[in-house]
């Protein structure tokens, strides 16, 4: 099959979504809707991909960063065969074109190389069996069964009113007969619009075959209007995701409770708890435990390392066989050894912390290099930031901190130094030797504690 071109049409103003975003950028698991229907459209390895935008243009065209991509605008939104007009001078000559919507985001790969198959050398349409045809096109078929027609809801005769077989929108077409059948739409309805789908009507006409193709899951066919067919989509997707996660084999407490707004990689035995929320790009290695409530993005996880719930990592990079959390945040550039441990209530942020150091208890680590086998105590603190500039920390390998003390960069700790709690370190601490930067303890005799006067 010669490679077809697409043209995903994307010029609505959506305004029954009460936005001032654009309908095609409201997103789903992350993502806006025009970015899944553009995914799924670059499978097919087409021979050009056309985004016919209007509406909130230079919005659309900002949060989609495709160099590939041909943009054209829709000036004036006049129907869905004016839009694809407006692309005709960007499409070849012959082959076949694709016709897919912005706000139609669940449509799977699979689905269109089977409409682009129905179409054949003529064309095609994706239908959908529906309890409830009401609002759509009807599809209408000769005696012999062929498509014929499609029929708008607010145009159908009250036979065709009982129609369930509905036009989904999505239309495979044949290039060579587009420029003839485009210009000859006209506008006669009850929208005032110049409707694609009286193409099809010009192809029997023509001659032209009309196949057609059947959606699997009517949710493939969705399209977004408002805020609930968002949410209802939102949902349908997510237990998507969770069933291929569990087919995969990985174990999830709760299905249900599982949002996944990138790509999650799994290994073997991996274990998720209830309302998880995973972004970006997140790989976990084999046996890999993520408590209840975690949030993790751009993350990757080695093999055997448990995350306690509440905890917020984000991209950071975690060893093999590790401890982190409960209430633990991982920000960006913090990257563990192996078999490290960083507790409740603490904050990793751009430092780098060596295999088996423990940091478990109410601490800010930040701007640090940590060796392996290094405790660092309760409340304490690597002071960066001067206001104006950071600077980093160095704790070298065996290095013990007492808890409470003050790190103030730049400093380093050397190799099995030991500095005792509640100190304020700003010079550097030698090697296998005690460190105190306390200030000395002094009591007031007689003082008195101050009272309210009555």
């Amino acid at each position: 099959m010669d490679r077809p071109s697409v043209v995903i049409l994307a010029a609505g103003k959506g305004k029954r979504m009460y936005s001032s975003l654009p309908k095609v950028l409201h997103p789903i698991a992350g993502q806006a809707m025009l970015a899944h229907v553009i995914r799924t459209a670059r499978g097919l390895n087409p021979a050009r991909l056309i985004v016919v935008y209007g509406h909130g243009g230079a919005q659309v065209r900002a949060a989609i960063q495709d160099p590939d991509l041909i943009w054209v605008e829709q000036k004036q939104q006049l129907g869905t065969g004016h839009a694809l007009k407006m692309a005709l001078a960007q499409l070849p000559a012959s082959g076949t074109t694709l016709v897919l919507y912005g706000d139609v985001p669940l449509t799977r790969q699979e689905t269109l190389e089977q409409l682009l198959q129905a179409a054949g050398s003529g064309m095609a349409v994706l239908t959908d069996q529906v309890d409830n045809p009401a609002g759509y096109g009807r599809i209408v078929r000769d005696a012999s069964g062929a498509v014929c027609a499609i029929v708008e809801d607010k145009d159908c005769s009250p036979a065709q009113r009982e129609i369930r077989e509905i036009n989904t929108g999505m239309l495979a077409l044949p290039n060579a007969q587009l420029p003839a059948w485009l210009h000859a739409l006209k506008t006669g309805n009850a929208q005032g619009e110049y409707y694609l789908t009286d193409v099809i009507e010009l192809a029997a006409q023509a001659g032209v075959p009309v196949g057609s193709a059947l959606v699997a899951h009517s949710y493939e066919a969705a399209g977004v209007n408002n805020k609930l067919q968002l949410a209802e989509l939102e949902r349908i997707h997510q237990q998507n995701l969770a069933r291929a996660l569990l087919i995969q084999g990985v174990t999830l407490l709760d299905p249900a409770r599982l949002d996944v707004r990138g790509e999650l990689r799994c290994g073997q035995d991996v274990s998720i708890d209830i309302n998880c929320l995973f972004e970006g790009q997140v790989e976990l290695g084999d046996q890999v435990s993520i408590g209840a409530h975690c949030v993790l993005k751009n993350v990757q996880v080695a093999a055997g390392t448990r995350i306690a719930p509440f905890s917020h990592l984000e991209d950071a990079r975690v060893g093999a066989d590790c401890r982190i959390g409960p209430y633990a945040r991982l920000r960006p550039g913090a990257e563990l050894a192996d078999h490290v441990h960083i507790g409740n209530f603490v904050e990793i942020k751009k430092s780098l912390v060596g295999e088996g150091s423990k940091v478990n208890h109410l601490t800010y680590i930040g701007d640090c290099s940590i060796g392996h086998s290094v405790n660092v105590g309760a409340g304490c603190v690597t002071v960066n930031y001067d206001g104006v500039n950071k600077y980093r920390t160095v704790i070298e390998d065996h290095v013990f901190v007492g808890s409470g003390s003050m790190l103030i960069a730049p400093v380093t700790v050397a190799h099995g130094a030991t500095i005792g709690a509640g100190s304020v370190i700003n010079r550097n601490a030698p090697a296998n030797e005690l460190t105190l930067g306390r200030a000395r303890q002094v009591t007031v005799p007689g003082w008195t504690r101050p009272q309210k006067k009555s």
